[in-house]
């Protein structure tokens, strides 16, 4: 085929189309990406909002795919990102770009299986079995039945089974009825719906197509399930890739519960012998009670009594597993009811034995550093009813990352908070990558250049593109420096104060962001008699709805917690302030985030830097980046705990957010949000 016109000029072309601007970050990122690609030298690149990274990383990639013929994956974290990219960013930039790429490049989105309706399951009665705690609900079994009508209903007029185009949403119980796991799945060939499948659609289209946009669970599904769930491809793209830990981590983190293991004989009943179903329940019944007997926390080791548990839940599904027999069960010709019932049974005692054996060697280790995993006993009340469960979770997943992900493309990581204190060292040592090894691209020439011999350390470059905002002139971050440190009893009198000050100075305008659910409701119970305008809380509505009343009103303020923090985009005079409550250091109770800060402990290294304030300030970044979210934004960002003005670590977190003017004065931030309120009402 003909050469294709370099990144710059396609850049051009698609800005030029799209109705935009050339934008220095922008092209800068272009560049590097294009080079990142073009050497397989992997690419971290911090782009902060209104920078348009989309286009700077898409473009490089559709220009590869489209010379190439490889696919090119693009990864979010979010379903909002996904939709934006699907539905608006690469529809429009493969409309400009057909002609000087010679085609229209085609793209598809791609979910797990279980994100798409299933019609053998929908057409059959093969339902999933109701937690005990629902058993005894009524209003929650009418729910569910309304549910499920709707969505019985919606299986004939969708044209995709996407979760995500239901609209309003199902919980996830209901969604449960009407979904298989891959696990589950009869497998196209197999099941009489495969030549409709809504899932076997997603993936043929995907195959198809020069770039598919996933998300980092089925990522990370692909790179460690040794299962092909992606198409082929040599790059990868992780959007707000500083979520990417966390997403992995949650994909390779079991869970063992006694309610998860009666689920599973309930769903080997008639299926099986009586004798082994009777095993499984009585290894569910051993397991409540030694479970019981014990508290929350983490375990240093398997406590007396619950090997033997554990090898008797291991014995008995396995049992199970074998007496189900799905190879014969499910052969062509077989009934795809029954067969389908068959392939749950067996995903659920299969889960449960793999489970039983993670816990029962997590440590063959004796030096708790070098084991793989983290177990804990976690207890949650649900409905009255306390649900006690086993947890074990990858105590990191760097190497992981670093073979299946890294080893195997070239990849580029970008989001707006990537420096953490500074340096990208941080979130690369999470990767897996070598830390204060990535060569610096020069923002001049966005090349990174030849690396230098190093064999055996994984190539990569990092890049800082800067932001459009000027934040020193956009934005003031206020520190209560007279305030109290947080305590341990919710908020305290002096911070219903200020936020109380702070808020009516601004008109309302508020995002209110804390570091707990309790908090948050205590500071909109306390408030709502003080102030004169609204305050929206999360949880009493939608989150998406919450935000669209908070931004439709500007006197509105709206409260929440950490989940809000990455969903709230409110450009213009309805979001002037944003209030964070108190440093979000993880809590000193949180099993994971603990056994990662004394692993680096053991190491020599220092673990409250590395994991606790690295955690504190990844957060505050994201919670600080809600302010501007377009040139003209101005505001103030105000964190109420003293100790990011006093306490040694607090020059470190600082340097993780955008440089805002900073001061300590509340007169001044009270003069400029009274300044700012009367702009806006004028």
């Amino acid at each position: 085929m003909p050469e294709l016109p370099p990144v710059s000029t396609l850049l051009a072309t698609a800005v030029s189309a799209l109705g935009g601007k050339e934008r220095p970050g922008q092209m800068t990122m272009v560049a590097a990406v294009d080079d990142a690609i073009e050497t397989k030298r992997h690419l971290a690149v911090q782009a902060g909002t209104g920078t348009g990274k989309s286009l700077a990383y898409l473009v490089p990639s559709l220009r590869h795919a489209v010379r190439t013929g490889r696919t090119v994956v693009v990864s979010t974290a979010t379903i909002a990102l996904q939709r934006q990219l699907v539905d608006r960013d690469l529809p429009r930039l493969a409309q400009a770009l057909a002609k000087p790429l010679g085609r229209p490049p085609a793209f598809a989105i791609l979910k797990g299986r279980n994100n798409y309706l299933c019609l053998n399951k929908i057409n059959s009665a093969v339902p999933d079995e109701p937690a005990e705690a629902e058993l005894f609900d009524a209003f929650a079994v009418s729910r569910l039945g309304r549910e499920v009508k709707r969505l019985n209903e919606w299986a004939s007029d969708t044209e995709t089974g996407d979760r995500d185009e239901l609209a309003p949403g199902v919980s996830d119980r209901a969604w449960r009825q009407v979904s298989v796991s891959s696990r589950e799945c009869l497998g196209k060939s197999r099941c009489p719906f495969g030549q409709d499948c809504f899932a076997e659609r997603a993936r043929a289209e995907s195959a198809q197509a020069d770039v598919v946009v996933t998300n980092h669970a089925l990522l990370a599904i692909d790179a460690i399930s040794g299962i092909q769930v992606l198409p082929e491809h040599d790059v990868v793209v992780v959007d707000e890739a500083h979520e990417l830990v966390d997403r992995v981590t949650g994909i390779a983190t079991a869970e063992l519960s006694a309610t998860a293991i009666s689920a599973a004989a309930r769903r080997c009943a008639k299926l099986i012998d009586e004798q082994e179903v009777d095993r499984l329940e009585a290894a569910a019944e051993a397991w409540h009670s030694t479970l019981e007997d014990l508290g929350p926390s983490r375990w240093e080791a398997l406590p007396d009594g619950v090997g033997q548990v554990l090898a008797l839940i291991r014995d008995a599904a396995w049992n199970a597993r074998t007496a189900l027999n799905p190879q014969g069960s499910a052969a062509p010709g077989s009934d795809p009811e029954a067969a389908a019932g068959r392939n749950m049974a067996v995903a659920a005692v299969e889960e449960i034995h793999d489970s039983a054996v993670r816990a029962l060697t997590a440590f063959d280790e004796p030096d708790p550093a070098a084991r793989r995993d983290v177990v804990w006993l976690s207890a949650d009340e649900v409905r009255g009813v306390t649900r006690r469960s086993l947890h074990m979770a990858p105590l990191a997943v760097g190497g992981l990352l670093r073979s299946q992900l890294f080893g195997t493309a070239t990849v580029i990581l970008t989001s707006a908070t990537l420096q953490i204190g500074g340096t990208f060292d941080g979130l690369a040592r999470t990767w897996g990558l070598p830390p204060e090894s990535g060569g610096k691209v020069d923002p001049a020439l966005a090349n990174g250049g030849e690396a230098p011999a190093d064999a055996g350390t994984v190539r990569w470059s990092s890049l800082d593109v800067g932001s459009p905002f000027d934040h020193a002139k956009s934005g003031i971050l206020y520190v209560a420096k007279h305030l109290p440190a947080p305590g341990r009893d919710g908020l305290p009198p002096a911070y219903l104060d200020e936020i109380e000050r702070l808020v009516s100075a601004a008109g309302g305008r508020t995002l209110g962001l804390f570091s707990s659910m309790r908090a948050a409701k205590s500071a909109t119970e306390a408030l709502r008699s003080r102030l004169k305008t609204p305050i929206l809380c999360q949880g009493e509505d939608s989150t998406g709805a919450l935000v669209r009343k908070f931004a439709d009103d500007p006197e509105t303020s709206l409260f929440g917690t950490l989940s809000l923090w990455q969903g709230v985009d409110v450009p213009g005079p309805s979001l002037s302030l944003v209030i964070l409550d108190r440093i979000p250091f993880p809590r000193p109770d949180d099993p994971l985030l603990t056994a990662r800060q004394r692993a680096v402990e053991s190491r020599g290294g220092n673990g409250f830097l590395t994991v606790a304030a690295s955690h504190a300030a990844l957060l505050l970044a994201q919670g600080t980046g809600r302010l501007l979210r377009s040139v003209d934004d101005r505001g103030v960002v105000a964190i109420l705990d003293p100790r990011l003005a006093t306490a040694r670590y607090g020059g470190y977190l600082r340097a993780s957010l955008p440089p805002y003017w900073e001061t300590a004065d509340p007169d001044v931030v009270l003069k400029a949000l009274h300044r700012l309120d009367a702009a806006a009402t004028v």
